[in-house]
């Protein structure tokens, strides 16, 4: 393969990771309008971004035997997982006493971290079929979702010190509109 048709290759895997990473951007954006450290910041980008790894990764080996069947199963887990993330925090922004159900740490974050990567595994499907490369496809995903998550993070963070109280209202509307949005696209 010649230099010209790698570096196209390149390009247009880096734009379907950039594609692929405004979910975790705009997730991020919500989830960051609730009160996290840098460190917590840190953990979730990182943690998304090796989400972003393995789930192309799973679906690249899976390949075509479950194309056709996971593409729309994967949409719908997501969205379904979007809507419940953001019902709760709305729920608990009116509770001053209490705090939402699942946090971005633990179980809460790995359940963060699959809802937002669950299209790239539907992408690392099809891209199985043709055969794409499979380390720099993985890797551009990865580190491309991973930097987008914090620039997320970061700018909800920003809002959240911005709307105080009312923070973690919008940022659970942005995920419940976000999970409708995935159920709407099958």
């Amino acid at each position: 393969m010649d230099t010209v048709a790698v570096m196209k290759s390149l390009v247009a895997l880096f734009m379907m990771a950039i594609a692929l990473g405004m979910d975790a951007f705009s997730v991020g954006m919500g989830m960051g309008m609730i009160s996290l450290r840098l460190r917590q910041i840190f953990k979730i980008g990182l943690t998304i971004g090796v989400f972003h790894v393995i789930m192309p990764l799973a679906g690249m080996f899976i390949g075509v035997i479950l194309s056709a069947h996971f593409g729309k199963v994967a949409l719908f887990a997501g969205g379904v997982l979007l809507i419940l993330l953001g019902a709760q925090m709305i729920f608990f922004s009116f509770q001053k006493e209490a705090g939402p159900i699942v946090q971005p740490i633990g179980l809460g974050l790995i359940i963060f971290a699959v809802s937002v990567s669950l299209d790239s595994f539907s992408v690392g499907l099809s891209l199985g079929i043709y055969g794409a490369r499979v380390w720099a496809t993985v890797v551009m995903f990865g580190a491309v979702s991973m930097v987008m998550t914090w620039l997320g993070l970061l700018l909800g963070r920003k809002f959240q010190k911005l709307f105080g109280s009312y923070s973690e209202v919008l940022g659970g509307c942005i995920l419940f509109a976000f999970g409708i949005k995935l159920l709407l696209s099958m």
